[in-house]
C-alpha cells in the first residue's frame, strides 16, 4: 500500500466539491480521478480542482487501475448501486450519508464490502472530528453525571421546488434522510457511550411531522427511548430553520454543543463544548481543528486502509452503526408516513446493484426433484415469513436467487397476505416465474376444510399474480374430515392446473399414509411431500398449537421406507445451535420451552465438536444433518439477513458420513 491513498470522486455536485477541497489537506490521501455522467462535467471539475484524470462515466472510474478508494457522492438513491459496484471493483469506499435508502440496501452494501474485503464507511464527517471525540471522553468520565435526556436538531428552510433533490420523492428528499440522520446518529452515539458501548439502539420510537406535496417530510420530530430510560428528542426539516445544536442533560449537569455537525466546508477552526456542572458554573471546552472534517474523515479512511482494516474505529461509523442508524431512520419515516416511490411493490425490475437478476456463476446451490414439479427444486427453500417491508424482501430474494436459490415457502395467513403480495410483486418485476418454485400453504386452523382450500387458493394466486403454485400444502390437518375429501379437492385443483403437486404441513404420518392409500385406491395423485418439523434437536414442546415433529426414529424410518420428500420447518431448531445458547440461557423463552433438554444439549455438544474438526459452525452441522438423511429433504430456512442466508448455504458444502449422522443423533 503506497503511503498516499489514491482517491477518485464519483459525482461532481456540491458535496463532491467540498470533499475535494478537504482532500487537499489530507495527510493520507490524494485526489487522482473524478467521474461524472458526462465528460464535460468531469473535465470542468478536474480543471477546477487540478485532478489528473477525468472520466465521463462512473464505470470508467471503477475501472481506473490508479484509483484505490472512491468517494460516493451522487444523490441518495444511487448510493447502494455504486457502492456495491465499487466494492466488486475492489475499491475502498467512503459513501456519503445516508449510506442507502433503507436498512435493506445498507445490508446489501455491507455484504458487498465484506465479500470483496474492502473498506466501507458512511461519511458522517462529524464522527471523525476531534470535537466528537472530546464529547465522548466527557461522557465516559461522567462529567454531567448519569445522562437522562438528549436534544438534537438539524434543519434548514429551503424554498420549495418539487423537482429539486431536497424535495423530490424520486431522489429520496425530505429532512429525515437529508439531515435528520445526523441527530439520530448523535443520539445513538451518546446513549451508547453512557451505556458502555460504541452506540445504542432505541427500544421505541414515536414520531410525527408534516409532509410536502411530493410525499417527503417538510419537517419532523421523534422521541427515542433507549435502555436505562434514556430519552432523546430529535428534530429535522428542509422547510424549517432549527437551531442545529445538541444538548445533553445529566443528573449533575449538561453539555451544550452549539455546532455539533462541524459542517464548515472551507477550513478548520475552533469548536466549543459548553459543560455546565450544577452549582459550579459553565466551562467552555475549546477543541481546535487545523483542517475541515472532510480532510479528517479522509484520514480515518486512509489510516484504516493502511492498517488492513475494512471498518473504521468508533466514533466513526462502523458497519453495525450504519445499519442501526438506517433502521432508526426507516422507523422514523414509517411513523411519519414517508415512503419513496422506489420502495413500493414492483417499482424496479433490477437488483440493488442495478443489474438484471440472474443466478451467479459461482452459486453453490444443489437441487432435487419433486413428483409433479417440472423444475429442479433448490435443496434449501427460503421462508417468506418475515419480509414485511418490500425493499427488505427484494434484497433478500435477489440475493438468494443469485446464490442459486429458486424455491420460496409462503402461506395464506402470513402477515394477512402482505408477504404473498411481496413475493408475487418481486417475481413479476424480475420476470422469473418459470424459474422459481412456489411452495404455498393454506387452510390453516380453524379454516382447514375443502371449501376453504378452494377459497384461499384463489386469493393466494391473485396476491402472487400467478395462475398456479408449484407445491400446495395444507397448513394444518383437520381430523374431523376424512382424508379422501382433502385428496379429492386437491386433485381437482391439480387437474385444473392451479397446483402442480401437493402435500401436508403438520400432518401426522398416519394421516399422510391414509391419504396416499386413498389416492392409490382411487387412481388419484397423492401427497408428494410433507412439511413437518425436523432437525437435529428434537422439538420437545410444539412451537405453536397443532405443530407436528418428525425427528423421532419411527418417523425417520417411515420416510426412508416411503421416500416421500420432507420439507421441514425450523430445520435449524430456531437457532438452538448458535454460539449464544447455553444450558443457563434464558433470553428467548420459546427456544427454551421448545428445544431445551439434556439430550438436545448432548447433540449440540457433538455438533460443536464436529464443527471444529470440519472448520465450520455448529449451525452448519445441524443443517447438514437434515440434508444428509436417507430420504429426500428440502429444508426451509428463515434468514432475516444476507449474512444468515450465507451461513445457511455453507451447510451445502458440509459432507457427513452415515456414522457421523448416527453419532450426532446419539445413536453411536
Amino acid at each position: 500500500m503506497p503511503s498516499s491513498l489514491a482517491w477518485g470522486i464519483l459525482s461532481t455536485g456540491a458535496i463532491a466539491k467540498a470533499f475535494a477541497r478537504g482532500l487537499v489537506h489530507s495527510r493520507t490521501g490524494k485526489l487522482v480521478a473524478v467521474a461524472s455522467r458526462t465528460q464535460e462535467a468531469a473535465d470542468k471539475f478536474a480543471k477546477e480542482f487540478n485532478v489528473p484524470r477525468a472520466h465521463g462515466s462512473y464505470e470508467a472510474l471503477l475501472a481506473d487501475p490508479q484509483v484505490q478508494a472512491i468517494y460516493i457522492a451522487p444523490p441518495h438513491p444511487m448510493h447502494a448501486q455504486w457502492t456495491i459496484l465499487a466494492a466488486e471493483a475492489k475499491k475502498h469506499i467512503l459513501c456519503e450519508k445516508p449510506i442507502g435508502l433503507n436498512a435493506a440496501e445498507t445490508m446489501a452494501m455491507i455484504e458487498a464490502a465484506r465479500a470483496n474485503n474492502v473498506f466501507l464507511m458512511e461519511a458522517f464527517m462529524y464522527r471523525c472530528h476531534p470535537q466528537t471525540q472530546r464529547l465522548v471522553e466527557l461522557l465516559k468520565s461522567k462529567a454531567i453525571g448519569e445522562v437522562r435526556m438528549i436534544h438534537a436538531t438539524f434543519g434548514f428552510s429551503a424554498g420549495f421546488h418539487a423537482e429539486s433533490r431536497i424535495w423530490s420523492n424520486a431522489l429520496a428528499g425530505g429532512g429525515i434522510m437529508d439531515v435528520g440522520c445526523y441527530p439520530i446518529s448523535m443520539s445513538r452515539l451518546v446513549a451508547g457511550v453512557v451505556l458502555g458501548r460504541d452506540f445504542a439502539e432505541p427500544i421505541d420510537i414515536k414520531a410525527s411531522g408534516k409532509l410536502a406535496s411530493t410525499g417527503v417530510d417538510e419537517y419532523a420530530a421523534a422521541t427515542l427511548t433507549f435502555p436505562n430510560q434514556i430519552v432523546a428528542q430529535v428534530a429535522t426539516g428542509v422547510g424549517l430553520n432549527l437551531d442545529n445544536s445538541v444538548r445533553i442533560f445529566g443528573t449533575s449537569g449538561s453539555i451544550f454543543v452549539p455546532s455539533p455537525w462541524t459542517a464548515d466546508r472551507g477550513s478548520g477552526g475552533d469548536y466549543h463544548l459548553h459543560v455546565t456542572r450544577y452549582g459550579k458554573g459553565t466551562e467552555d471546552v475549546v477543541i481546535k481543528a487545523d483542517v475541515t472534517a472532510y480532510a479528517l474523515e479522509a484520514d480515518v479512511v486512509g489510516d484504516a486502509v493502511a492498517q488492513g482494516k475494512t471498518q473504521p474505529p468508533s466514533p466513526a461509523m462502523t458497519w453495525d452503526d450504519s445499519l442501526g442508524n438506517m433502521r432508526a431512520l426507516d422507523t422514523w419515516r414509517a411513523r411519519v408516513g414517508v415512503v419513496y416511490d422506489a420502495e413500493k411493490r414492483g417499482a424496479s425490475s433490477r437488483t440493488v446493484s442495478g443489474r438484471t437478476l440472474k443466478k451467479s456463476n459461482s452459486a453453490s446451490m444443489t437441487y432435487g426433484r419433486l413428483p409433479g414439479v417440472d423444475k429442479p427444486v433448490s435443496r434449501l427453500l427460503l421462508g417468506v415469513d418475515n419480509q414485511t417491508f418490500y425493499p427488505h424482501a427484494t434484497v433478500m430474494f435477489d440475493d438468494y436467487f443469485e446464490r442459486g436459490g429458486n424455491a420460496f415457502d409462503t402461506a395464506y395467513i402470513y402477515a394477512g397476505g402482505e408477504l404473498e403480495k411481496n413475493l408475487g410483486a418481486w417475481i413479476q418485476s424480475r420476470g422469473v416465474r418459470e424459474q422459481v418454485v412456489i411452495l404455498g400453504k393454506g387452510a390453516h386452523t380453524p379454516h382447514c376444510t375443502p371449501k376453504h382450500i378452494t377459497e384461499q387458493l384463489a386469493i393466494s394466486l391473485d396476491r402472487m399474480q400467478t395462475n398456479y403454485v408449484d407445491v400446495y400444502m395444507l397448513h394444518r390437518d383437520n381430523v374431523d374430515i376424512p382424508v379422501g375429501e382433502f385428496v379429492d379437492v386437491l386433485n381437482e385443483h391439480k387437474k385444473a392446473g392451479r397446483i402442480r403437486a401437493f402435500g401436508g404441513s403438520n400432518w401426522t404420518l398416519e394421516r399422510v399414509q391414509a391419504a396416499n392409500d386413498y389416492a392409490k385406491a382411487k387412481g388419484l395423485t397423492g401427497f408428494a411431500a410433507v412439511s413437518n418439523n425436523f432437525s437435529l434437536a428434537r422439538m420437545i414442546d410444539p412451537v405453536w398449537d397443532g405443530c407436528v415433529g418428525t425427528s423421532d426414529p419411527a418417523s425417520r424410518a417411515w420416510f426412508e421406507k416411503t421416500q416421500l420428500a420432507l420439507m421441514p420447518w425450523s430445520s435449524q431448531a430456531r437457532g438452538f445451535f448458535l454460539p449464544h445458547i447455553s444450558r443457563d440461557y434464558t433470553g428467548d423463552a420459546e427456544v427454551v420451552r421448545c428445544w431445551f433438554s439434556e439430550d438436545n444439549f448432548q447433540r449440540r455438544d457433538r455438533a460443536i465438536e464436529l464443527a471444529k474438526k470440519k472448520g465450520v459452525e455448529p449451525i452448519n452441522i445441524a443443517l447438514a444433518y437434515v440434508l444428509h438423511q436417507p430420504f429426500p429433504t428440502f429444508p426451509l430456512i428463515g434468514p432475516r439477513t444476507i449474512g444468515e442466508t450465507i451461513s445457511s448455504l455453507r451447510a451445502l458444502n458440509v459432507q457427513l458420513t452415515s456414522q457421523e449422522i448416527k453419532w450426532l443423533n446419539l445413536e453411536a
